[in-house]
């Protein structure tokens, strides 16, 4: 970031989950480097931690966005150590690999991929208890900080793919097009109490996630005509500008951050 952003979170608390790695790490890094006392949260406890170590005024906490109580002890200890929260940004999520196989060995076999009639109770259920249940927990969390300041900004990491669906990927497609919405309510909520709720949907990005990605399946991703895959870097500078007052008007927001693959 350059220096025109120095000093945009001085004095500010912020919580990141997801924050061990990809977008998460990103956003941390930045809200650290332009003046945020940063906590940063994952289920990966070691790796927040490993963040945290590179940061000033930064500290790891160990949370599963999927377990209510596990969300709720972060908060709190937010509060604790700083009596409110200014500022959030929800980068935790998770994908399904086997799933993405199998759309990869469709690919490579050039027939359609058949993934529904074969995907697991079980696959559904992490994909949905983590991306929109935590959605729910982190959110809730928030405003019962946040709501009786009148003040706050919470930034959800949504997905391209909640609107240009993958074949063969719908509890992922699902989950983000849920947290979309539940986000969008809420933040028509929020805002009578001071709290800004916004969404940044990025389309592909290099994080680990993309990483698992089957190269037949990331192939596909490319295009000549798009940009390439986003780097966590900027997407993490959108999740800034949302959780800033540059943003004070957006409500509600869902900003897609795809590249030029679509547009809504």
């Amino acid at each position: 970031m350059g220096g025109e952003h120095a000093g945009r979170f001085e004095g500010r608390v912020a919580l990141v989950t997801g924050a061990g790695s990809g977008i998460g790490a990103a956003v941390a890094r930045r809200l650290a480097a332009q003046g945020a006392e940063v906590f940063a949260a994952d289920i990966d406890g070691l790796a927040a931690e490993a963040v945290t170590k590179e940061l000033p005024r930064a500290r790891p906490l160990t949370v599963d966005v999927a377990e209510p109580a596990d969300v709720d002890r972060a908060f709190d200890e937010v509060v604790r150590r700083h009596g409110r929260l200014d500022a959030l940004v929800h980068a935790a999520g998770v994908d399904d690999p086997t799933a993405k196989e199998w759309i990869a060995e469709a690919l490579v076999g050039n027939r359609p991929p058949e993934v529904t009639g074969r995907l697991g109770g079980d696959a559904w259920r992490r994909v949905m208890r983590v991306n929109l249940d935590g959605t729910f927990h982190v959110l809730r969390a928030a405003l019962r900080v946040m709501a009786p300041r009148r003040a706050g900004a919470v930034v959800t990491v949504g997905s391209s793919s909640a609107f240009d669906t993958q074949p063969g990927y719908p509890h992922y497609a699902a989950s983000k097009a849920g947290a979309h919405a539940l986000s969008q309510s809420v933040a028509k909520e929020a805002i009578a109490f001071g709290v800004r709720v916004n969404t940044v949907a990025p389309g592909p990005t290099e994080t680990g996630m993309a990483e698992r990605t089957p190269a037949a399946l990331r192939q596909g991703f490319a295009d000549p005509r798009v940009r390439p895959y986003a780097t966590p870097e900027e997407i993490a500078d959108i999740a800034l500008f949302l959780a800033s007052d540059e943003a004070a008007n957006l409500v509600g927001a869902v900003l897609l951050a795809n590249g030029g693959r679509f547009t809504v």
